[in-house]
């Protein structure tokens, strides 16, 4: 079990939550699938750049992150702007995510997670951040396909510890070559299970997972994570989905919610206008659902 968060870490991990004391991130840290989200063509999506998707994240930042707890952003597009232009508010904690867009695959199928060249615990601490978030792919059933990526983290957790500022660790899983979706779907609770044990005995002391599929799975990670909290993300699922997955994550001990285009991925436009609308119509009354959830199940 990692060791407790030391002062520096836990006066973070406040910063990212809501006034209850839950987790409440609004992600938006993509770079490539937020292009597929602007434009339709590969064309039009590679014609998108850094510069119109850090608007777009600081109008999500400004009009919807603005409501929660904190905001997710990647250090390509994102940052300093957000800080040094006035976008995010006095309030809003910012984590800055680690992990490079895309991932190579090895002959076996299995996915590498690569990170930002230079984005290092010092250099989020001088981008102004509250802390970071490192996203690594896993699959707890095959030893081999986790070395690389083991390796990463237990880098990046160790140059976090030395600089004292608060991780969060997420982790994905996928399908190897040739599982199907039915297939991958029924080992989902077990992969999540066994990723969230990998990810704690390599001293993660906050957690970002995918709903791990059931209420007793939920209960399951609950128990393993101990003082540990975990938090559960949207996965680009719609929001009524969404919305049900985080009431059985919350009813079987989740700390929070860290949530992405579930909110905002129809909101979304080349318009800023159109994207800022939206964002007010359409994506907040969806937090505010959300937080309605966390506030009626989340015990601190």
């Amino acid at each position: 079990m990692p060791a407790p968060m030391t002062t520096a870490e836990r006066r973070g991990y406040q910063q990212i939550c809501g006034d209850e004391g839950a987790m409440m991130v609004i992600a938006c840290d993509q770079r490539g699938g937020m292009r597929t989200l602007l434009a339709k063509t590969p064309e039009e999506q590679a014609a998108i750049g850094n510069d119109v998707l850090g608007l777009t994240k600081a109008d999500i930042t400004a009009h919807l992150a603005r409501h929660a707890g904190c905001v997710l952003v990647d250090p390509v597009c994102a940052v300093p702007g957000l800080v040094d232009d006035g976008v995010i508010h006095r309030s809003t904690g910012l984590l800055i995510g680690l992990d490079a867009s895309g991932y190579d695959t090895t002959p076996e199928g299995w996915r590498i997670s690569n990170m930002v060249p230079g984005i290092t615990a010092r250099r989020v601490r001088e981008l102004g951040g509250t802390g970071a978030k490192i996203m690594i792919y896993l699959r707890s059933d095959v030893a081999g396909a986790n070395v690389a990526n083991m390796a990463t983290l237990a880098a990046v957790i160790a140059d976090f510890a030395a600089e004292d500022l608060l991780l969060v660790v997420e982790f994905l899983t996928y399908a190897l070559p040739g599982e199907t979706p039915a297939d991958l779907a029924a080992k989902t609770p077990d992969l999540i299970e066994g990723g969230s044990r990998l990810c704690l005995d390599a001293g993660a002391k906050v957690l970002k997972i995918p709903f791990p599929g059931t209420a007793q799975a939920c209960a399951n990670i609950t128990a393993m994570c101990g003082p540990v909290p975990w938090a559960v993300l949207s996965a680009g699922v719609d929001h009524a989905t969404f919305l049900g997955q985080v009431e059985t994550s919350m009813a079987n001990g989740a700390a929070g919610v860290i949530a992405g285009r579930s909110l905002w991925k129809d909101c979304i436009s080349l318009d800023r206008a159109v994207t800022r609308a939206r964002l007010e119509t359409i994506a907040l009354p969806r937090l505010r659902e959300i937080q309605a959830v966390i506030a009626r199940h989340f015990r601190g």
